[in-house]
């Protein structure tokens, strides 16, 4: 029953209008499927006995199936806990979190309550999924904003004909339009991640992500010129890389950052 009710929430939400589900769910479990298969065997066990039988990529989506959810934390509290703003020109740092919180205060809150000795198994789980989830957000570009534009949500957009806007077409469109189930995408994205690139991205402090996606963020706004803005294969050479090299870090941040919160629990 708890699956057919995930599922059922889960397609509500791709038919209801959204201005910040990072990634969509192929995206999320691309990466949460990366992180499964690099965590240690620690950390495994750890998320096991949080879980169960739900892995990192089941885990992932959930935050974002929960926006329908009428509780007064996913409509009044949780929604800044997907993204980061930072204006152009500066850090995170420099301009630190609004007073509503965003991705990295939650991340912090999250860690704490998974690390938790007075934690009960259903606050860790909750904690254990969100920070699956952020994780995947801050390395989506358009997820670390810089305020003006709701995350390119505003910029519209055709994308091979059809109208979306920069937001969705990186959420979204740019891993579906590649015609591969979340697993197969996974498994052609973990394959292509070498030894040397594994070590340099095995990172685990969310400021290097934030100001990876704020760089790139500025790189992949395509030029107003008049009308419409019309994309397809040409911004899909140049940005497709990107957008894949994103998904792999992803990956490899949360199999480190998970290894890092069960590493120092105890």
């Amino acid at each position: 029953m708890k699956r057919l009710i995930k599922f059922a929430t889960a397609a509500l939400l791709i038919g209801a209008p959204s201005t910040a589900l990072a990634w969509g769910q192929n995206g999320h479990r691309i990466i949460g499927q990366i992180a499964d298969e690099r965590v240690s065997g620690r950390t495994a066990a750890e998320v096991d006995q949080i879980l169960g039988s739900e892995d990192l990529a089941e885990a992932s989506t959930w935050a974002d199936e929960e926006r329908s959810n009428p509780a007064a934390f996913w409509q009044s509290e949780a929604g800044p806990y997907h993204y980061v703003t930072v204006p152009k020109g500066k850090s995170y740092s420099e301009v630190g979190s609004p007073e509503e919180g965003d991705a990295l205060v939650a991340l912090e809150r999250f860690t704490a309550t998974v690390r938790s000795p007075n934690a009960t198994r259903e606050e860790k789980a909750l904690a254990l999924r969100f920070i699956v989830h952020i994780v995947g957000d801050i390395h989506q570009p358009l997820h670390a904003g810089d305020g003006t534009d709701r995350g390119g949500n505003d910029v519209e957009v055709r994308w091979f004909g059809e109208n979306t806007n920069l937001h969705s077409l990186w959420d979204t469109k740019l891993i579906e339009g590649q015609n591969l189930s979340y697993s197969e995408y996974a498994n052609w994205l973990s394959r292509q991640i070498n030894p040397a690139e594994t070590i340099e991205w095995w990172q685990a402090d969310p400021l290097v992500w934030v100001s990876e996606s704020t760089a790139i963020r500025d790189t992949i706004y395509p030029g107003s010129g008049d009308g419409t803005i019309q994309l397809g294969y040409a911004y899909q050479y140049e940005h497709l890389a990107t957008l894949e090299e994103r998904l792999q870090q992803g990956g490899i941040r949360l199999a480190a950052y998970l290894d890092w919160v069960f590493a120092d629990s105890n």
